[in-house]
């Protein structure tokens, strides 16, 4: 991550999707419940990819049904997991408190309350690696789904479903042609696009998720771009 991020102020351009069978019936997962342990798992496993890095420091808050009945649904140690890059499905995410002190991961839980438009089963992550840390606010909104809903004050609705690439630069004319016309030129097809900016000339987040993988030079490309100041290409989340 190149420093740190600004809130928003703004606007937004987004669009609708649709939900598939899978979304409702639910992944294969361990755990008494889809939304306090699979969801909870993709939370961790999107905001270890938006830090960039497994996290050596996460300090976890908890709000609504997520403090009051996590612990005993094992929400805490499938965050942990998550963070460490654990599947849903894998059988460790019940010991991840002990494989996060093998990995050098420190964290600490609190609750916390985000507000009455919250989704009740949200959390607040603030991870750090080195130099590099972000705080990420998402949801498990059921059947194993998940909403990442804000990062670093920047308003950024995604959920994992497809490949997603985060892009923070100036708001200039221009920058949104620019990156997406890497994308067409790379025969890549935009699935979902949507754009916050703090204020006109300030600077905007970019949320685009395609229907296919996104190659390393052509983000490294876009990082290269002088008015872009922070990329991240965030792969689907699959389990």
């Amino acid at each position: 991550m190149r420093n740190s991020l600004s809130p928003r102020q703004g606007g937004t351009v987004t669009s609708t999707r649709q939900v598939s069978a899978f979304d409702i019936i639910g992944p294969i997962m361990v755990g008494p419940s889809s939304s306090h342990t699979a969801g909870a798992v993709r939370l961790g496993q999107i905001g270890r990819a938006i830090l960039g890095d497994q996290p050596t420091e996460a300090h976890i808050e908890l709000h609504g049904s997520f403090a009051q009945t996590g612990k005993g649904h094992g929400t805490d140690k499938a965050i942990i997991a998550g963070l460490l890059g654990l599947a849903t499905e894998d059988d460790r995410i019940r010991h991840s408190f002990e494989l996060a002190k093998e990995a050098g991961l420190h964290f600490t839980f609190a609750a916390v309350d985000l507000g009455d438009d919250v989704h009740p089963n949200s959390v607040r992550m603030t991870l750090k690696r080195g130099p590099q840390q972000v705080q990420i606010t998402g949801a498990s909104v059921g059947g194993g789904m998940v909403e990442i809903t804000n990062i670093e004050g920047y308003e950024a609705r995604f959920g994992g479903e497809y490949e997603t690439l985060l892009v923070i630069s100036k708001d200039r004319p221009g920058t949104i042609n620019a990156i997406t016309g890497w994308l067409l030129r790379h025969n890549i097809n935009i699935a979902f696009f949507r754009v916050e900016r703090q204020r006109r000339g300030g600077e905007a987040i970019m949320v685009i998720e395609t229907d296919d993988p996104i190659p390393d030079e052509m983000v490294e490309a876009i990082e290269d771009f002088p008015w872009v100041r922070w990329v991240r290409n965030i792969s689907k989340v699959s389990g």
